[in-house]
């Protein structure tokens, strides 16, 4: 980039030709320009479009399970006809359950919102928004997405063999992910659950890699790091987390494989199977906790702080409002990305961990806490008395804010260690994490895909589709999982797919009805969202101005529909910070405009 500063004329007029070269190749080759592409843009997209593929299968398997937990006693032949033995008698079988579960959890947490998400908008982003060509090895980034569908394929395999796919939870606590004769589900298909997982880490770390490095080293002349988007601080925390501690996570799955094929006993020791008395001796199941949660904490954040960069920038952009504290936005960001490696231990609260050490998780629990409030503030400051714009993007972010107060106050109570015994394994534990990591964070991603399609596809999302979808998700999140902290607090068990039997529980059967009524009706509006997008790829209302939502960062001074090499003549030079709106009598003031010598500091 330096040589960029001192030659901007030979390097410029260079890429312009070889970008001119690039757009002639990829028009000869189909498979060079959309399928092994090394366009950031191209990346992203593909990204987003195994993504929403992956939700669709996630969100259809939660609604299976729905309908077990909702209408436990009765047969429904259509599950026979769809899945043979698995829906013996028109029921799931036990099996089948946890698979579902099992495979709901994994896909919608590690494919949907850590590949869908990150994958998506760092790569559509992080170029777009410092000013570079594109990523720091484009190579290296087209291979990512490819790791990714790689292992979407070894996890897509694992539904069609017959002992089925992996049944251990998302979580895959050993000794039943460990040992192949604890269940069907334990068997091969666990051990496609593990290789596919590897593959995905693999994906992660060539991505996050790329994104620190375009990030620090690729930035245009006079974006310096204060005058980043909050979106590139989030990216870029995001990359920093996952770079640290999904290698952990795929020591600790190398460790289970061990176990599970070469007689190991990592996590094994003094266990009987019907009757038998096996012979592993000295390992450790808590060990796998610890190495498991010290990846799963890090990765709600992992999923959620792209959510908030992206939010940030639509709640500032439709409120016609610069962003309030933007270095208090920083300094909270950096904050969550510390803390997030010191709290794993609260998942294990129940694990016979010692009292003390439990108190210190606490303590750290509820010190993430502060960072998040300021963030809330942060937002809703930006929110009061701006000239705000319904867009579907912006009613997206508002909402993301709405979840994302109601559910981290439900974390209070789990970050408890005395409350928690209670809570813990209780549905209570499932609506907190649905409302603040998975919804959140959907609406987060919502918000970005309906505010940055027109910079993807050179069209717009339909507008009145994206009001349905909106309405019917916002209220559906809530009437789906609001209830279920109620349930948790009696004591309703999670994992358990018929609770009939208890007579306690009896009072909340119309009410889990009710729930997957709701979730059948909101998994509904996401195929209207679905159809809403690929439709609009190819019929949406085309974008006319460069600039469509009237916004202050570069990805909107580059062509409607930009080609490899984003701009066509030099890279523009930054001159202000992002969030210049409503100042000094205009609008908006782009980045790329010189600071006027009787313009007031903001």
């Amino acid at each position: 980039m330096s040589d960029m500063h001192v030659h901007p004329e030979v390097v410029t007029s260079h890429e312009v030709h070889s970008d001119e070269h690039h757009v002639h190749h990829h028009k000869e080759t189909f498979i060079t320009k959309y399928i092994f592409s090394q366009d950031h843009k191209t990346i992203g997209k593909q990204f987003l479009i195994t993504g929403i593929v992956w939700a669709i299968v996630g969100g259809f398997f939660s609604v299976l399970f729905r309908l077990q937990l909702g209408y436990p006693n009765e047969t429904f032949p259509i599950l026979e006809t769809l899945f043979g033995k698995w829906g013996a008698g028109g029921h799931i079988t036990p099996e089948f359950y946890y698979a579902l579960v099992t495979m709901h959890g994994t896909i919608l947490v590690f494919f949907v919102l850590t590949a869908g998400l990150s994958g998506t908008f760092a790569n559509l982003l992080i170029p777009l928004q410092i000013g570079a060509r594109d990523m720091a090895s484009p190579f290296l980034n087209m291979l990512s997405y490819w790791f990714f569908f790689l292992a979407s394929c070894v996890m897509v395999s694992s539904f069609f063999i017959s002992t089925g796919p992996a049944a251990g939870g998302w979580t895959v606590y050993p000794p039943l992910s460990a040992l192949g004769q604890a269940s069907q589900g334990s068997k091969l298909g666990m051990d496609l659950w593990i290789v596919s997982m590897a593959l995905f880490v693999v994906s992660s770390l060539l991505g996050g890699l790329n994104y620190i490095s375009t990030i620090l080293n690729m930035r245009t002349k006079g974006m310096s790091m204060t005058r980043l988007p909050l979106t590139i601080w989030a990216l870029f925390f995001t990359a920093v987390l996952g770079v640290l501690s999904f290698p952990v996570l795929f020591s600790g799955l190398i460790l289970l494989l061990f176990d599970r094929n070469l007689g190991t006993s990592f996590y094994l020791s003094d266990i009987v199977v019907a009757g038998q008395v096996l012979p592993n001796e000295g390992g450790s199941a808590i060990l796998f906790q610890h190495l498991f949660w010290f990846l799963g904490h890090p990765e709600v954040y992992i999923i959620l702080l792209p959510a908030m960069g992206m939010v940030s920038e639509v709640l500032s952009i439709n409120s016609r409002k610069p962003i309030f504290g933007y270095m208090a936005m920083l300094g909270s960001l950096f904050a969550i990305a510390i803390l997030a490696f010191l709290v794993w231990a609260h998942h294990m609260f129940v694990t016979g961990l010692n009292p003390f050490l439990g108190s210190v998780f606490v303590l750290l629990t509820l010190l993430i806490a502060v960072p998040s409030a300021i963030k809330v503030f942060n937002w809703l400051t930006t929110l009061w008395r701006g000239n705000i714009r319904f867009t579907p993007a912006m009613l997206f972010a508002i909402g993301f804010v709405s979840l994302f107060i109601s559910g981290g106050l439900t974390g209070i109570f789990l970050g408890n260690s005395t409350i928690d015994i209670h809570l813990h394994d209780t549905v209570f534990v499932v609506a907190h994490f649905h409302i603040v990591m998975g919804v959140a964070s959907m609406f987060g991603m919502f918000a970005g895909v309906y505010h940055w399609f027109p910079k993807m596809f050179g069209r717009f999302l339909n507008n009145t589709l994206g009001y349905v979808h909106f309405w019917i998700t916002l209220a559906g999140a809530y009437l789906i999982f609001w209830p279920m902290h109620y349930e948790g607090l009696a004591g309703v068990p999670r994992r358990y797919m018929d609770k009939s039997s208890w007579v306690s529980f009896n009072q909340f059967t119309e009410l889990n009805k009710f729930v997957t009524v709701v979730a059948m009706i909101v998994f509904a509006a996401q195929l209207l969202f679905v159809f809403n997008f690929f439709y609009s790829i190819f019929k949406g209302r085309k974008v006319r101005s460069q600039n469509p939502w009237g916004a202050n960062t570069l990805e909107w001074t580059t062509p409607v529909r930009p080609g490899h090499g984003n701009w066509e003549g030099e890279i523009p030079e930054v001159h202000r910070w992002p969030y210049d709106y409503g100042k000094d009598g205009r609008d908006f003031i782009p980045q790329t405009e010189a600071v006027g010598a009787n313009e007031s500091k903001h």
